[in-house]
């Protein structure tokens, strides 16, 4: 990226032509596109929106001479606010570094697309804009990025009865068994656990009780490993790694969380498995939620065979 002192505040597209690359490159662009957007790593950016707004330049290889004025075979602008879309509703994120790295690797997975500068601004947070931009080239973005890698889980809610059950072992046996990646949910454990008499801060403290749970279970088997993390969990299923979901990250950062408090343990867990499209649920020693959005199956506490 170009270091002129007079293209430091420069928009991204006199950018972009300061740091052109030898031959020809056409360009897109969008300018000043403002959206309400929850985002930031502070307590006080949690609850409600600011004002986020987006300049995205796309360069773009040159247009066929054949183009006929066809809008199927250019990089559309639709393209580049549907990218912007798609990663706001992909989780609520923290900081605006990740965000715009994940935009522009969406808009470079476009054939045409070459390299991609994104400046995004929060316009609310002080007397100025403040606001990160980033350039990145096609070269740079791995094919994992698309969603046709994107594995389907098999999920397993465990009572606190089944995590104590000596069928533990054999039922992680059989579910681990087959081609899809293998997570496991958990309630609260059955310890008191302190009552705030607050919606908000109750729903961290009855999140923290079942991640408290699912490193209990973690003890009881050396092949789970407790996740809490987007990062954390994608890894792991591509790699055949059984998890066992710790839930307060995912949830607080959910663009549109779950309906049900986290003490209705299945629901939550239902929640989930349907937020990461999972091909099924089993659900050992408790009773099944209603429109859980994703398959059920109840099992018995006392039978071994799944």
């Amino acid at each position: 990226m170009s270091s002129d002192i007079h293209l430091a505040f420069a928009h991204p597209s006199e950018r972009s032509a300061a740091t052109a690359r030898p031959g020809p490159l056409d360009r897109i662009s969008l300018r000043d596109h403002i959206v309400d957007v929850e985002i930031g790593a502070f307590q006080q950016e949690r609850g409600h929106t600011q004002r986020v707004c987006f300049n995205v330049v796309v360069e773009i290889a040159p247009l066929p001479v054949d183009l006929d004025d066809d809008v199927d075979r250019i990089l559309s602008y639709d393209k580049v606010t549907e990218a912007i879309a798609h990663e706001l509703a992909r989780e609520r994120l923290a900081l605006l570094e990740t965000l715009a790295d994940r935009v522009a690797e969406r808009i470079l997975l476009e054939p045409q697309a070459v390299r991609a500068f994104v400046r995004i601004e929060k316009l609310d947070r002080g007397p100025g804009a403040l606001g990160v931009e980033i350039v990145r080239s096609a070269s740079d973005i791995s094919p994992e990025v698309g969603e046709d890698h994107k594995p389907h889980p098999r999920l397993m809610f465990l009572s606190n009865t089944a995590i104590d059950s000596a069928h533990l072992s054999g039922w992680i046996d059989q579910m681990a068994g087959g081609e899809r990646p293998l997570i496991l949910c958990v309630g609260a454990h059955e310890l008191a656990v302190p009552c705030t008499g607050h919606k908000w801060t109750q729903r961290r403290i009855d999140m923290l009780a079942i991640e408290q749970n699912a490193w209990r279970l973690a003890a009881k088997d050396d092949r789970c490993v407790v996740v809490s993390t987007r990062t954390e969990l994608d890894w792991a299923m591509k790699n055949g790694q059984i998890c066992v979901w710790a839930p307060s990250k995912i949830v607080l950062d959910a663009v549109e969380g779950p309906t049900e408090p986290p003490s209705n343990a299945v629901a939550l867990a239902a929640w989930f498995a349907s937020t990461f499209e999972a091909d099924e649920m089993i659900v050992i020693g408790a009773e099944l939620p209603e429109d859980p959005g994703v398959p059920l199956r109840a099992h018995a506490e006392e039978h071994q065979t799944l």
